[in-house]
């Protein structure tokens, strides 16, 4: 049931929104005196901490209208700020990077945003100052969606592995065109998890968000010396808490738990975010091959990280 909300509470919400949005200067038509809306600010910013993100990431990450986020790549792109790069295995996709003066332009953003916000904190006394930022978390907490409470890892409950197998077919037909030779690969791997499962050697991980998963990992025997980690997943309602980076980093904490020498896995040059989180966490591109699976011609790659 609804809760009756007064007209006093919905006013004084909306009167903090007007008073803070122009506190910080984002009603200007240039967001602090720059040369960017808001929303062009956010695209360097996701540019700048990322990459080589695609436009399409991006637009899920900003939740973002695609021809409004494609009008801000080509402006981008027109003003030198911004490379293109299509992807091998899916020419509709670029590949967004930075040039020198995409990162001078956001580097100047940056140091302008600094500013801003030291000026107007500077006016405060010390005790006001921590209570504003505890405001300020307080509302974030009240106001975040469920995703934004803090993720839990755990063991798989009944129900999990149906539901990794069918969050993976979902969400790769829906962002990449899989078809369901995907979610057969998928139930497969699982299936052979749950019946050959070794306790001692093998193990998966459920990121869990108030009771609801929200995320998973896999990490198998390969063989006595090589690990291999499978299925990493994160849902898109989930993404933003580095739940991925998380779950990568209890597989290769267990892994050496194990005795395992090496991590291998393969994925697919499309998975750009999953490439990155890989990367991040020491793997190395090992090995790439070109081939037609899940009705899409891909490019898997093969990544390995000793121990």
């Amino acid at each position: 049931m609804t809760r009756q909300i007064s007209p006093d509470q919905i006013l004084a919400v909306r009167a903090f929104n007007r008073f803070y949005t122009r506190k910080l200067g984002v009603l200007d038509q240039h967001l602090l005196k720059s040369p960017f809306s808001l929303s062009e600010a956010r695209v360097l910013y996701e540019l700048a901490h990322g990459d080589e993100l695609s436009a399409k990431e991006i637009g899920i990450e900003l939740g973002l209208d695609p021809g409004y986020l494609s009008r801000i790549v080509q402006n981008f792109e027109e003003n030198g700020l911004i490379t293109r790069k299509p992807l091998a295995a899916d020419r509709r996709q670029y590949r967004l990077s930075l040039t020198a003066q995409g990162r001078q332009a956001f580097a100047k953003l940056e140091s302008l945003s600094q500013g801003h916000v030291a000026e107007m904190l500077s006016a405060l006394p010390d005790g006001h100052l921590t209570r504003l930022t505890t405001a300020m978390s307080t509302i974030e907490a009240l106001l975040g969606s469920p995703a934004a409470s803090a993720a839990t890892l755990r063991d798989p409950r009944p129900g999990d592995m149906g539901w990794v197998v069918q969050s993976h077919g979902a969400l790769y037909a829906g962002e990449y065109g899989f078809d369901a030779t995907f979610e057969a690969l998928v139930a497969e791997i699982v299936g052979k998890f749950v019946t050959a499962f070794d306790a001692s050697r093998e193990r998966c991980w459920i990121a869990d968000i108030d009771g609801t998963p929200v995320g998973s990992v896999f990490l198998v025997k390969a063989s006595d010396d090589v690990a291999k980690l499978r299925l990493l997943l994160v849902d898109p309602a989930a993404r933003g808490q580095h739940l991925g980076q998380r779950l990568v980093a209890e597989c290769i904490a267990f892994a050496r738990q194990c005795g395992y020498r090496r991590i291998t896995l393969w994925t697919q040059s499309i998975l750009l975010a999953a490439r990155r989180i890989y990367q991040d966490a020491g793997f190395t591109l090992v090995a790439t091959e070109p081939h037609r699976s899940f009705g899409q011609s891909l490019i898997g790659e093969t990544w390995e990280r000793e121990l």
